[in-house]
């Protein structure tokens, strides 16, 4: 089974505001980049939506290492899936899970292959996740450039 690399991370201008994605694959010398935006979202629905997109890019099954600097994510597939489905998309706290529609969509795509998460501290040495970092990040401003701007009047 062929091994991938994927590092993401989800970028977003105001929680919520214009949000980008990044996600870089890494086979054996090759190397692709992803990227996406949306104009109003959040940093958590960016990070997921990252690894959705990465995992949906490998056309077979393969054992792919996830590098990721969002717990959220991490932990989201990793420990908490398995009681939001068993409790029909309900938190512990009794609420309804929060980007179930991605969660679904994560689920998914990682269903295809085997997959090991791992958690990378970010905006640190880790030159992939900063790549990643810096792509989402511009995606971001580039959406944020498409949306009309309110003018904040300054009180005096």
């Amino acid at each position: 089974m062929k091994q991938v690399r994927l590092v993401t991370d989800g970028s977003c201008i105001g929680n919520p505001g214009p949000g980008g994605w990044a996600a870089l694959l890494r086979y054996g010398s090759k190397s692709k980049e992803l990227v996406g935006s949306a104009s109003w979202t959040t940093n958590n629905r960016m990070e997921i939506t990252a690894v959705v997109n990465g995992l949906e890019a490998i056309r077979e099954p393969c054992r792919v290492i996830v590098e990721t600097d969002s717990e959220y994510v991490k932990n989201g597939i990793t420990r908490w899936i398995r009681l939001w489905k068993r409790n029909g998309w309900i938190t512990a706290a009794r609420t309804p899970v929060k980007n179930r529609d991605l969660w679904r969509a994560l689920d998914d795509a990682a269903s295809r292959h085997k997959v090991e998460w791992r958690w990378v501290k970010g905006h640190a040495s880790h030159a992939d996740n900063n790549r990643c970092d810096k792509l989402a990040r511009a995606a971001a401003l580039a959406v944020k450039g498409d949306r009309p701007r309110r003018r904040r009047t300054r009180r005096q």
